[in-house]
């Protein structure tokens, strides 16, 4: 999502720059990160230059999907979140000011922008639902799912020796 600098300097606080498009974020399926896939989010927002500053503001939704942290399974996780981004067409900006992004060239792009906020989105875990869990193996190399109904009819192996010398000493 592209914006040539002389198509934002005439965006003004009586008539911003409203823009609307889907963007094609696909890169991050590739990064080390859980996104498994993420179709083209859709972002729509409005640009103001005052003075020196160029603040973009816009909503990016979509939805990507995650590993669930149980079973591994696919989760379609959507999601939508409200940004504002602030550029600087003046090289020297105050100090103090480490979200003020500087423009290099004639053209802003939006689109590494969009990328970091949507994997600031990414939840750290996301459950799938009861009826996907009911497909979901129970059981692999090394490892099996212990639920507590069946905990309490299974019958530790070492402790069946003493079971069954219980049971003859009530008899």
């Amino acid at each position: 999502m592209k914006f040539p600098l002389q198509k934002l300097n005439a965006a003004t606080d009586a008539e911003p720059l409203q823009f609307e498009n889907d963007v094609d974020i696909s890169e991050l399926e590739q990064m080390n990160n859980d996104i498994r896939s993420i179709p083209p989010v859709h972002v729509k927002g409005s640009a103001v230059t005052r003075g020196e500053e160029i603040t973009f503001t816009f909503t990016v939704a979509g939805s990507m999907t995650l590993p669930c942290a149980r079973t591994l399974t696919d989760v379609d996780y959507p999601f939508s979140f409200e940004v504002s981004e602030v550029f600087s067409l003046s090289r020297y900006h105050q100090e103090g000011e480490e979200e003020i992004h500087e423009i290099d060239g004639e053209i802003l792009d939006l689109t590494p922008y969009i990328k970091e906020n949507v994997i600031l989105e990414v939840p750290l875990q996301v459950f799938a639902d009861e009826k996907v869990l009911d497909n979901a193996p129970e059981e692999g190399q090394g490892w099996q799912l212990v639920t507590e109904q069946k905990q309490e009819e299974k019958v530790d192996p070492r402790l069946a020796k003493l079971q069954n010398l219980l049971n003859e000493e009530n008899e």
